[in-house]
């Protein structure tokens, strides 16, 4: 097995011995070095999705610019189910924006649609808002009900509030409240006719908060920690840098006051949303696709406002920390001219399964035009990223950790020239007799679920007591995942 001889570089941050992390039988993906204590000629790597077809083209009478922020999708059921802000800017009496302009609100509702394949989406007719003079339309709530509806299942055993659906909304006009940065709490029975939960808000924001919240949330209920969780835009002080903040509920009422989550020691950059989710695949893990900003950068001519955006990712294994260890982004603007605005790029909260080795997810394009457009793209289960190797190859150590099933399966690919071996350590890094390097069957392809072999069997004497992976690649080979599971 060829492997580039190269000093080991240890990624523990704790004293060594490393700890030992019990993974039982949940996927384990390679984003940080939660697993990894070292490398050698390998790296973490980052894979950006990829650009397929528009799947939404907002060019309804009741849609317009602004369309396609703080959209929301999941699977329901057969169907794949989506929620979006519909509607035109903020503009004056004469139809222009800028500094000092009184600003007349135009067009605010919250819109919905469907699929059966999560390409091709349908508007069905509700019958629920009035728009000139007509309910033939798609629309759920009005700018009175509230902005930036963040819509989820509601996975609480004996939850609070009746309704398969809760909501979180950003207060609109409001005398008794005059448009602070306040949240209201929705629930509903099918996703479509939704409630509120109180005139009182759930969530206020916390003082020296300045902007309103003005940009979309992401809310979930966590059963793996058993609470409700919340997303939602922040701004450090004295320079307003835009940032994310986290409030967490344990019964949809009483929320915890909004607190900025750690970032690390990553450089400071201007962060708009999070659209941050539970990975389906891997209990306790959320990814996210933080919109980066960039204020003061010209967009393409003619806008009518600074700034461009595009889109990076992270991950966290506990909610509030979030290791950026890739600060390349995940989608950047492109080509297009049309794209260099700020809030392109934008990704939807929610990821979904739409092939045996596919998830997608979907980016809005051409905000603040009448062309604006929701993208679908692409990436391979659990490949957003990698602990990879070049041409020259490397390994990858893992800490000891315990685990539960008899039969180790890895999510992978390799070049048509490269391979790869995994090896079985104890705690303190010695080979296994009948699991080393040499006794594994030689691994190449591209699979999604690939069974690892040794010339010893089994790995049922192994389960719950201390042990190590070694993975040896070569010549441009990544491994997405692994998991631990009884043979079938």
């Amino acid at each position: 097995m060829e492997t580039n001889p190269v000093a080991w570089q240890f990624l523990a941050s704790e004293a060594r011995p490393p700890v030992v992390r019990d993974i039982r039988s949940d996927l384990q993906l390679f984003f940080d070095e939660w697993l990894i204590d070292g490398m050698a000629g390998a790296r973490l790597k980052l894979h950006p999705p990829i650009e397929r077809e528009v799947v939404m083209e907002y060019n309804k009478p009741w849609e317009g610019e602004t369309s396609g922020v703080g959209v929301t999708v999941f699977k329901d059921g057969p169907k794949y189910r989506m929620w979006y802000a519909s509607g035109n800017d903020h503009t004056d009496d004469d139809g222009k924006k800028g500094k000092g302009k009184k600003p007349k609100l135009r067009v605010r509702w919250s819109g919905y649609a469907e699929s059966t394949d999560a390409v091709h989406w349908e508007r069905p007719e509700l019958g629920l808002i009035e728009f000139e003079g007509s309910k033939a339309n798609n629309l759920m709530m009005n700018a009175d009900m509230g902005w930036n509806l963040s819509p989820f299942i509601d996975g609480h055993p004996e939850p609070r509030y009746p309704g398969n659906y809760k909501a979180l909304v950003r207060l609109s006009r409001d005398e008794r409240y005059d448009m602070k940065a306040l949240l209201r709490g929705y629930t509903s029975d099918d996703g479509v006719h939704w409630s509120m939960i109180d005139k009182d808000p759930l969530i206020e924001a916390p003082p020296g908060y300045m902007p309103r919240f003005d940009s979309p949330m992401s809310v979930f209920w966590d059963s793996r920690r058993a609470m409700y969780v919340a997303y939602m835009r922040g701004v450090v002080p004295p320079g307003k840098t835009r940032t994310i903040r986290r409030s967490v509920s344990t019964d949809f009422r009483n929320w915890s006051v909004p607190e900025e989550i750690d970032l690390g020691d990553s450089p400071t950059e201007e962060l708009y949303m999070s659209a941050a989710t539970p990975y389906f695949r891997a209990p306790g893990v959320y990814v996210s696709f933080p919109k980066r900003y960039a204020a003061k950068r010209t967009p393409q001519p003619g806008a009518q406002s600074k700034g461009v955006s595009e889109t990076c990712f992270m991950a966290s294994r506990d909610g509030v920390s979030f290791r950026r260890y890739f600060m390349e982004a995940i989608i950047k603007p492109g080509p297009d001219i049309m794209n260099w605005y700020k809030h392109n790029t934008m990704v939807a909260t929610g990821i979904l399964e739409t092939g045996p080795a596919e998830i997608s997810l979907y980016a809005v394009e051409y905000h603040g035009s009448p062309a604006v457009r929701l993208r679908r793209y692409t990436a391979r289960t659990d490949g957003f990223t990698s602990a990879g190797t070049g041409y020259g190859g490397g390994e990858m150590m893992t800490k000891p950790f315990t685990f539960e099933g008899d039969t180790l399966v890895i999510n992978y690919s390799t070049s048509v020239v490269g391979s790869m071996r995994a090896e079985l350590q104890d705690r303190e890094g010695r080979a296994v007799e009948g699991f080393k390097l040499e006794d594994c069957e030689e691994i190449y392809g591209d699979e999604i679920e690939r069974v690892v072999k040794w010339k010893g069997g089994t790995l049922s004497d192994f389960q719950h007591q201390p042990v190590r992976l070694r993975f040896a690649m070569s010549k441009e080979t990544d491994l997405y995942s692994i998991r631990f599971r009884n043979a079938t």
